[in-house]
């Protein structure tokens, strides 16, 4: 079982085949912008017209058949907090209308969660038996903080989850073959997992290269999560595909990463 590509129309996205709810990591494909946030930009206050960020909503929220007035989304700091929500916590499309965060999760039927990337690691979880969701933005802070681990915690810890249960899908995001970084991102993924960390970091000169999708999946099987889908996408590598902040060096939209509670077990 993989994550593979699907269309609604225009708009491609891609979706993990364990993952039976309605979810997507979106692309650049399918939307109404213009410019550099061509064309399925879901980012507010990134210099593209609000109308244009709303419709683009709008066509996810068809593609996926979900309410928008349902749907929750995150204002990321790169933490490690995750924040159990419902209807009540959708505040509308304006991510800094929300409290901080970079986890949701939800066992209220008919709530959409939201997650916002370009470069950084979007992980959606769906536990069949309870109908909880969830969904994670790993940056490689969060990732150093555990973040995807801790949302499985809270998944337990809410919703007696079991961990075995859980479905965890890891998105596009930017590849091995592309994050090249300083000492003190290995440093910190080091203390954070130990030393097999080190089998997804690849020395080179005075530079490394790290594979957060891999690292993040090691935390989700630390956790106890056994069903685990990778997409292979990269970011920069596929940057007419999807935005990269590296490639674009910030001048970009966002893609999204969204998963949708559904009534009973599934």
């Amino acid at each position: 079982m993989s994550v593979i590509s699907k269309k609604n129309g225009d708009m491609e996205f891609l979706s993990a085949e364990r993952i039976s709810v309605p979810h997507a990591f979106t692309t650049r494909l399918g939307g109404v912008s213009g410019e550099q946030f061509s064309t399925l930009n879901l980012a507010m206050h990134r210099g593209d017209p609000s109308e244009n960020v709303q419709k683009n909503y709008a066509v996810l929220a068809g593609a996926l058949g979900f309410d928008l007035d349902k749907l929750v989304l995150t204002r990321q700091v790169h933490s490690d907090i995750i924040r159990t929500v419902t209807r009540k916590d959708a505040l509308g499309l304006d991510h800094r209308a929300y409290p901080e965060c970079d986890a949701l999760i939800t066992r209220e039927p008919g709530v959409a969660l939201g997650v916002f990337t370009a470069d950084c690691t979007p992980i959606l979880f769906h536990d069949p038996k309870t109908g909880a969701v969830g969904a994670a933005h790993a940056g490689w802070r969060g990732t150093a903080a555990d973040i995807a681990g801790k949302t499985v915690g809270a998944m337990v810890r809410e919703f007696d989850c079991c961990p075995e249960n859980i479905r965890a899908a890891i998105g596009p995001n930017i590849g091995f073959c592309c994050f090249e970084t300083d000492g003190d991102v290995p440093k910190a993924l080091a203390e954070a997992f130990g030393d097999m960390v080190w089998e997804h970091i690849r020395p080179q000169q005075e530079k490394y290269y790290v594979n957060l999708k891999e690292i993040n999946a090691l935390a989700l099987r630390r956790a106890g999560v056994e069903h685990i889908e990778i997409s292979t996408a990269c970011t920069m590598c596929e940057h007419d595909r999807f935005w990269s902040h590296r490639y674009t060096r910030g001048n970009r939209g966002s893609q999204g990463a969204i998963i949708v509670c559904k009534e009973g077990n599934v």
